[in-house]
């Protein structure tokens, strides 16, 4: 049977907590009070109050459920039960935030959405990090990223959605509004994907097809310090079979790489992907263990 860690379920619901109230300060202090709208279920449940006059407290957990439903045949019961948390879970904070009745920006649309993107993104961030989803357009993404785009950032699967209602919220409101929405979500999705994968440099990996495929082992494992994996490709050109190098590192490495494969191999072939994080053993990546 596995053990329980109770050190991680506090540490998840605490960050999963202060998730849910600095989103709900967001919507609640600074969206609403300014007039804008925002992606997710939650602009749409903003659209729809404007539509037919129920709270859109009301329409956010109708919506939730639904997408709770599709969260639990797609997923599995385990994510389901993630979700169930937050699906009572914030809109409960939400509801109590509306109450307060706390304006934290008045009469400066550019300045609101600015606000609201980092705050929002910092709460969404610090959610999604800890494995859990508030049940919105960000489950969708988190299924659609899963299941379908494994090789989509999850911060460029959820752009795409709320682009849509965005747009859509042009239609009720009007261009302005929708284009300060833009401007929310796009900081928004710059602070999810700090808050996943942190403030460091991005990581890059380099795939290498040299005859001198030795020596930028040796200096690749000794000098820069880093794992090298080598398989064997064949050309679609001369059909001749090749050894191809691959190594993760740092930008700075991979120039020093560079550097030493124009001076060892002229002629080497070298190709360079940027990584968006690497989770493992090894300097700079991200352990696989959660912290606690």
């Amino acid at each position: 049977m596995r053990k329980i860690d109770i050190k991680k379920i506090i540490a998840d619901y605490f960050f999963v907590l202060a998730g849910c109230i600095l989103v709900a300060f967001a919507i609640s202090s600074i969206l609403k009070p300014s007039g804008l709208v925002t992606g997710g279920i939650t602009g749409i449940s903003i659209i729809f109050e404007k539509l037919t006059g129920i709270k859109y407290t009301y329409i956010y957990y109708v919506l939730s459920l639904l997408v709770l439903l599709t969260a639990f045949i797609t997923m599995g019961k385990r994510e389901g039960f993630k979700i169930i948390t937050l699906s009572v879970l914030f809109p409960l904070i939400l509801i109590i935030f509306e109450n307060l009745n706390i304006s934290f920006i008045k009469n400066d649309m550019m300045l609101s959405s600015v606000y609201f993107g980092i705050v929002c993104g910092i709460g969404t961030g610090l959610m999604l990090k800890r494995g859990f989803s508030s049940g919105g357009t960000d489950t969708i993404a988190k299924i659609l990223h899963k299941k379908i785009f494994t090789f989509v950032g999850l911060s460029e699967i959820l752009l795409c959605i709320d682009a849509t209602i965005i747009a859509t919220s042009a239609i009720v409101y009007n261009l302005n509004v929708a284009l300060y929405a833009i401007i929310s979500q796009i900081i928004s999705m710059k602070l999810i994907d700090l808050v996943m994968f942190g403030f460091d440099s991005k990581k890059v990996k380099i795939e290498i097809i040299s005859d001198k495929h030795e020596e930028i082992t040796q200096y690749i494992l000794h000098q820069i310090v880093r794992g090298v994996t080598s398989c064997e490709i064949r050309g679609g050109y001369m059909n001749a079979t090749r050894l191809k190098l691959q190594t993760i590192c740092s930008p700075r490495e991979a120039m020093l790489i560079k550097r030493f494969i124009s001076d060892t191999d002229s002629d080497a072939f070298v190709n360079v992907v940027p990584v968006i994080s690497v989770w493992g053993k090894g300097i700079g990546f991200d352990s696989l263990v959660e912290e606690k």
